[in-house]
């Protein structure tokens, strides 16, 4: 178990307990009057595909928004826009529903996802877009994602959700039970319900099934699923997977081998297109990582450029971005969560701390100050197994919240809480010009290049090379084709 496994535990002990609404999980995707959500945020239209109930409409265009909201809003990149709406449009056709119209949305988000709503709204992330090869690979997640709807897994897990309350597991970590005033808790209500084991294989073998007729390469599922492995693996401790393609399509080697036996049935390796030159032309550009404008990690300091604050964590922690959230784990005996909170403004952050959605919370430890010329709070709570500094700041009329978690309370631990605090502060130009943002380029191999040679390019990256195999799904020592495109990511 991760530190930060260890530390969404502590958290869901200190919780009061919260009633979230739970969505649909998986892309569900069908319809060849495919359209794809443009730039600015436009409402996409609204589309019913045919068959489907009532009350999936209306689900669709009420969370629809709040999706768009919860995942960083829409990503504009006209080339891929138009290469997904060709994928689907074929894979409709391939699934025989070639009248039904889905609204296709990429979302600014570098968390590997692929969902839908009720009624017609798919969504990819722009993160999912960079760790596929070809297009074939995009072709088998939207496949998959078709197979839940024809095979009605959709209306099955929506009818089950609704008698069951569903619980995301980061927010769970410290939200009581108002989260009317909790702008985390609403942003992040969205938790996608997964599909059931037994499902999610039924829509490897339908999905595979589709890919193939629509005359892709049967074996980019399988090929796909063990990227997503490596992938989780790569991201394990440092980000919070919950709710997102990977922690809901595990990557099992059993299930990696099935979607093998179905592509078998098919045709042999290369049996279909894979289109590898004209995917990677379409994802040249593609932002990657976090998006700058929402904050960006730069060693251990979080900058905020949008609303311009920033503060630094204690030597030893590493930072991450998780959902809508900045976590932070030092080992496996600390933890820190920085997260933000509707509060009125007429409400002293002293009785927020105290209304109730701390659990343990000492009200005699509640303390204010300023700071920077920031107005703060800070109190102490325990649970059975963990201590916590939770601490509130208001900064230009929007609250923020830190929580850190220790095993065990100690002086250390204490000055680490406090020094951070003491951190939080207006961000400079000196500040905001350390923000670089990443993008993803697409390399030629040369005659004497090797899979280790292209993967010393990203070696000014953290852990770069080891990133670099992955998005590519190479090896060290692995040859690579001369003249053949790769991906790497670099700085801006």
């Amino acid at each position: 178990m991760t530190g930060l496994d260890r530390f969404n535990r502590a958290l869901r002990g200190l919780a009061m307990g919260v009633s979230l609404v739970a969505l649909v999980a998986c892309t569900n995707m069908v319809g060849s009057g495919v359209s794809v959500t443009e730039t600015g945020n436009r409402p996409a239209p609204v589309v019913v595909p045919s068959g489907t109930d009532p009350d999936d409409a209306v689900i669709g265009r009420r969370e629809h928004p709040r999706i768009i909201a919860s995942y960083g809003g829409v990503y504009s990149d006209r080339k891929a826009e138009v290469m997904l709406a060709r994928i689907v449009g074929r894979l409709l056709a391939a699934a025989d529903q070639p009248n039904t119209q889905f609204t296709v949305t990429i979302l600014d988000t570098p968390e590997v996802n692929a969902f839908a709503l009720p009624g017609g709204y798919v969504y990819v992330t722009r993160g999912i877009l960079a760790l596929a090869s070809d297009t074939s690979e995009l072709a088998a997640v939207l496949a998959h994602e078709i197979a839940h709807v024809t095979l009605r897994h959709a209306r099955a897990r929506t009818n089950r959700v609704r008698t069951t309350e569903i619980v995301d597991r980061v927010v769970t970590g410290i939200f009581g039970a108002d989260t009317s005033t909790d702008q985390t808790a609403n942003r992040s209500r969205m938790s996608l319900a997964a599909f059931s084991q037994q499902q999610e294989l039924e829509a490897d073998r339908e999905g595979v099934r589709i890919a193939g007729r629509a005359g892709y390469d049967p074996h980019a599922a399988a090929r796909f699923l063990g990227a997503m492995g490596r992938f989780a693996r790569f991201t394990a401790g440092e980000a919070e997977q919950g709710g997102d393609f990977l922690s809901s399509h595990p990557s099992t080697p059993d299930r990696i081998q099935k979607a093998i036996e179905s592509a078998r049935e098919i045709g042999a390796p290369g049996s279909g297109e894979t289109d590898r030159a004209g995917y990677m032309a379409a994802i040249e550009g593609l932002n990657f990582g976090d998006n700058p404008d929402e904050g960006a990690i730069v060693g251990r300091r979080f900058i905020q450029p949008a609303r311009k604050f920033t503060f630094t964590v204690p030597e030893g922690y590493t930072l991450q971005t998780s959902g809508n959230a900045v976590v932070g784990v030092a080992g496996d005996g600390e933890a820190v969560r920085f997260d933000s909170a509707e509060v009125p403004a007429s409400m002293a952050l002293a009785d927020y701390l105290k209304s109730g959605w701390i659990a343990g919370l000492r009200s005699d430890s509640v303390v204010t100050e300023r700071q920077n010329g920031v107005e703060m709070a800070t109190g102490v709570a325990t649970t059975a197994q963990w201590s916590f500094r939770v601490s509130v700041v208001r900064f230009e009329g929007q609250v923020y919240r830190f929580i850190f978690a220790a095993k065990a309370d100690s002086q250390r631990f204490a000055r680490g809480a406090e020094e951070t605090l003491r951190s939080f502060r207006a961000s400079t130009g000196n500040d905001l010009a350390q923000i670089r943002p990443l993008s993803v380029r697409i390399v030629t191999a040369g005659p004497g290049d090797t899979a280790d040679s292209l993967a010393r390019r990203m070696a000014n990256l953290t852990r770069g090379p080891e990133l670099f195999y992955i998005l590519n799904n190479l090896y060290p020592g692995d040859r690579v084709e001369p003249g053949a495109r790769y991906k790497i990511v670099g700085i801006d």
